[in-house]
Parts: C-alpha cells; sequence; structure tokens
C-alpha cells in the first residue's frame, strides 16, 4: 500500500480531499440557479426593504449643527438589504472559499506559517486584556505593562541584545525603525552615511525599507556556497555604508558560517548589523543575533511567536538593539520603578520619536508572551529544532520520490528551516513551470509554496513546513508533489491549466497586482 493511500485509509486531513484532475466532473453545461446565487455579492441579494434587524425609533434628540454640513451624508448609505439568513448564508459561502491554516498544510517558504495555539487566544480575550483601554493611565494598567516589560525581557534574550520596542506594528515596520535608529546613531556621531548593504537573497522588504528612508540599496553577491560573498562584502564596505541588513539562516535555508568575519568588515568600517527576524524560528533557544554581533534584530511575532498571521490584521514587529542603539528607541519606553511598579518614561531627549500611536498592538504582546511562557526556553529550542528537522526531513522526501531529479536543491545539502528547490529542470524536460506546480498542489488540497523567490534561483520553490506539521502531512505532500511530477510526464497541459476545483480558474496575478478592482462597481 503506498504511503498516499495508508493516510488517506487514516483520514490525513492533509489529502481527505484530494481530487485528481482524472476525476474531477465537467459539471454541467448551463450554470444553475444555485451557482448563479453563489457567484452573486451581498449587494446583489435581496429586495428593497428587507431586512435582518430592525432598529427600534431613536429617542434621542436630535442636535442640529452637530455634524458639519459637509460630512453630512446629501443621501441614504448604500447597503446591502437582506435578510438574515441570507446574510449569513453568503459570508459563510465566501469563508469556505479561502485556503486557511486552520484547513491544510500552508508550506509558505519565508514566512513561518505554523499553528497558533487556541489557548493564546483565550488567554488575550481575556477581559483585563481585550478591554483595556490605550488611553488608561499607567498607574491603572500595571498589569499590561508588567507583560510588556516581560516579554520585552523575553525577546531580549531570544536575540541576545538587551534593549527592546514592541511599537512596531510588522516585521517591515520594525525594518523601517532599524534603519531610522541606524540613521540617529550615524548623526549623533556627526555622520552622514548613505549606503545600506543587502544580499541578493534578502527579503524584499529589505531594499524597499532602505529606499523608504532614504538611503541607496548596494546589492552583495551570494557565493557558491548560499552565503554572503565575502570577497564582494569587503570589496563594498566603506566608510559611506551605514549597515548591512542580512538574516541568518538566510531566504535559502543556509546558515552563513562566515556571520563573524562579515560582522567584523561592517563594524571595522563602522557600520551596524541589521538582523531581518523573519527566520527567526530556526535558531530560537539555539543561537542569538547579538552572539553573532549583529547590532539590531527585528522579530514577526506573527510568525515565530505564534500571533495568528496574516489577513491584514493586527500584527507586531519588535525590535531589539545593542546599548549603543537603545539612546534612540522610540518613546516612551516601559520602566520598572524600585517599588515594583510600572510607568512609561517619556523622558528620552535622542528618540526618534513614536513609530505608532500609543504602544504597539497589545493583543499580539499577550499571545505571543503567553506562547513564551507555555513553552519555556527548552521549550523555544525544541521548536526551533522541530523546525529544521521537519525541513530536512520534507527535503529528503522530496529527493527520494524525486527519482528524475526535476526539482533539485538549489544550494547546499541540508538546509535550516526552509529550503529553495529549482524549478528549472521540470520547465526543460516536462514543459511546465514552478507556477504551473502550484496551481496544480491546490487541486491536491494544499496551498502552494512560495514561487520565483529568492530571485537568484531559477523557476525557484521556498518552502518550510514548521514545527507543527506531523510526518504524516510532510509525507503525504511530497507524495502529491511526485504525483504532479509523473502526471506532468504524461501530459503537460493538465499542470498547464490547473486549478480545476478550486472556487475559480486559474487567475491573472500580475494583472490583478497591476489594475487591482477593490470596490463594488456602483
Amino acid at each position: 500500500m503506498s504511503l498516499l493511500n495508508e493516510n488517506r485509509q487514516h483520514g490525513d486531513p492533509g489529502i481527505e480531499h484530494e481530487p485528481l484532475h482524472q476525476d474531477v466532473p465537467a459539471g454541467p453545461t448551463h450554470e444553475s440557479p444555485l451557482q448563479r446565487d453563489h457567484a452573486t455579492t451581498i449587494f446583489e441579494k435581496g429586495a428593497p426593504g428587507r431586512r435582518a434587524f430592525q432598529c427600534p425609533d431613536m429617542d434621542v434628540p436630535v442636535v442640529e449643527g452637530l455634524i458639519p454640513e459637509g460630512f453630512r451624508r446629501k443621501s441614504p448609505a448604500r447597503l446591502p438589504e437582506v435578510s438574515e439568513p441570507e446574510l449569513v448564508r453568503h459570508y459563510v459561502r465566501v469563508s469556505k472559499r479561502n485556503y486557511d491554516l486552520d484547513s491544510g498544510f500552508y508550506p509558505l517558504g519565508s514566512c513561518t506559517m505554523k499553528h497558533n495555539p487556541r489557548l493564546h487566544e483565550r488567554v488575550a480575550a481575556l477581559p483585563g486584556h481585550a478591554r483595556l483601554h490605550p488611553m488608561q493611565r499607567p498607574e491603572h494598567a500595571q498589569g499590561a505593562l508588567e507583560l510588556m516589560h516581560n516579554l520585552e525581557h523575553a525577546l531580549g534574550e531570544v536575540a541576545g541584545l538587551p534593549h527592546v520596542s514592541l511599537q512596531p506594528s510588522a516585521g517591515s515596520h520594525g525594518e523601517l525603525l532599524g534603519v531610522l535608529l541606524t540613521r540617529a546613531y550615524h548623526e549623533s556621531r556627526g555622520e552622514r552615511r548613505v549606503k545600506v548593504l543587502t544580499p541578493d537573497t534578502a527579503h524584499g522588504t529589505n531594499p524597499a525599507t532602505v529606499t523608504m528612508a532614504g538611503f541607496e540599496v548596494v546589492r552583495v553577491a551570494t557565493n557558491d556556497q548560499g552565503g554572503v560573498d565575502v570577497d564582494d562584502l569587503r570589496a563594498k564596505a566603506d566608510d559611506q555604508v551605514a549597515c548591512l541588513m542580512l538574516t541568518n539562516p538566510n531566504t535559502l535555508g543556509i546558515f552563513d558560517p562566515n556571520i563573524e568575519e562579515i560582522a567584523k568588515i561592517v563594524h571595522d568600517v563602522g557600520g551596524t548589523l541589521y538582523y531581518d527576524g523573519a527566520n527567526l524560528n530556526a535558531v530560537m533557544g539555539i543561537s542569538r543575533p547579538g552572539d553573532m554581533g549583529f547590532d539590531i534584530v527585528h522579530y514577526n511575532l506573527h510568525k515565530s511567536f505564534t500571533q495568528p498571521h496574516g489577513g491584514g490584521g493586527p500584527g507586531a514587529g519588535p525590535i531589539a538593539v545593542s546599548d549603543r542603539l537603545a539612546p534612540f528607541l522610540p518613546k516612551p519606553v516601559v520602566r520598572r520603578n524600585d517599588d515594583g511598579t510600572y510607568d512609561l518614561d517619556h523622558d528620552l531627549p535622542q528618540s526618534v520619536g513614536r513609530l505608532r500611536g500609543f504602544q504597539g498592538n497589545y493583543g499580539v504582546f499577550v499571545r505571543s508572551y503567553a506562547y513564551i511562557c507555555s513553552l519555556g526556553a527548552e521549550g523555544l529550542k525544541d521548536a526551533s529544532e522541530t523546525a529544521v528537522l521537519n525541513a530536512n526531513y520534507l527535503l529528503a522526501r522530496l529527493r527520494e520520490l524525486d527519482t528524475e531529479n526535476r526539482i533539485p536543491l538549489a544550494f547546499g545539502e541540508l538546509c535550516m528551516h526552509e529550503f529553495v528547490l529549482s524549478g528549472a529542470p521540470m520547465k526543460k524536460e516536462l514543459g511546465i513551470r514552478t507556477l504551473d506546480l502550484a496551481k496544480r498542489l491546490l487541486d491536491h488540497g494544499y496551498h502552494p509554496p512560495t514561487v520565483y523567490f529568492p530571485l537568484l534561483v531559477d523557476e525557484a520553490l521556498l518552502m518550510e513546513p514548521t514545527e507543527t506539521e506531523t510526518k504524516e502531512t510532510l509525507d503525504a505532500f511530497a507524495e502529491s508533489m511526485a504525483a504532479i511530477l509523473i502526471e506532468a510526464a504524461d501530459d503537460p497541459s493538465i499542470a498547464q491549466n490547473a486549478p480545476y476545483t478550486t472556487p475559480v480558474r486559474r487567475l491573472d496575478e500580475a494583472g490583478a497586482a497591476k489594475r487591482p478592482v477593490i470596490r463594488q462597481p456602483l
């Protein structure tokens, strides 16, 4: 019995609904009323005068002039007029069209899409957390300030850097703060440096952040082993370099063995070393960026520390820094007084100022602190070790099943928490591209990996299984990848026209990004 059939027999949710192309029915020739109903927007449902709820007449006197004339509506708001069953059914149907982490495996490389424990949701929903007003005075928010203080200390221990700010709302926001801190540091020394070095394996937000902060991006090449080309770095490191932005392990899944030499090169020319914490899930409790020589680290609490990820919801990208950058951190900062109480310190004359309103997304802090407290130091280390083990196991299974080596590993032999395959041989020999493989995975019930990134890998597939996936799920995913390659050898058009089982067929992502339609036409 194959692993695929064995897992189906045991009801593995990763492949429970795995409709292959030959099993997909052609469907009716004419659109049914139910299909038409599923395709309509909420504005196209209902009828004039229909209501889900009827509000009682307002008994509060209307105060004329309370709202300035220019802000008043000239006509009633155009809202859907639907019954409660129509409303509920519509949005439940829409929710079922999304792929989500609660439904299946999400091997999205570079983004650490792992399971978020429900315990942390319950803790964040406690009234003392959920109902705390952001304008509450410090003396009446001692529990929240204590939690933030303790979270800062825990994150500082993970990074090996003593000073932490929780203000940034996302990883990219933390990046921006890190670059602004670097600029403030150099300006305090009477220097105006203009260059920031970024490797060609960097996350796309790195060069974008550098440009936003007014610096010039200088690309550093990658060597044959997948690490920083030290000779190229040395040639480009001069007294105009403000910072090197780097993540270790990098997006190729490679831990750079030359990291101490890299740090020395940058520090010798007076620059700072910035650690992109998107890949921190690989090294928590094992190695610390501060010990490697980094001056600045940002964390993605919505990646490594299990705040739910994506959907445009609140995130957090705290930042930790060394002593020389601490005076420039955003204000206010949480301080513990001698009597054990907590306060907000605004007296930071060299601070870059506020990065956002209030102190950050507090609910995110609660979830992440609960995660750290649940696991403890050894648990965080175990999470990283399991993430690395899962990645190497999945890599080994794919190598075992890809007997023709059509999607080989791009760099190295082993990996950290993620790895990059190249679909170049698959494209040449089978006539299908990485995008085709990714689309066909949707028919197997899986979200695709990251595709076409990093840019230096031809037909790249970037995969990160995380520590929360089981061996059976990884086996089934590898079997599906192999099945698509076998299928493409016989008929490449199947993958080229996939997906078939999703609510909509293949989308033009490039067109959608360039010409988005983001509102319902009137």
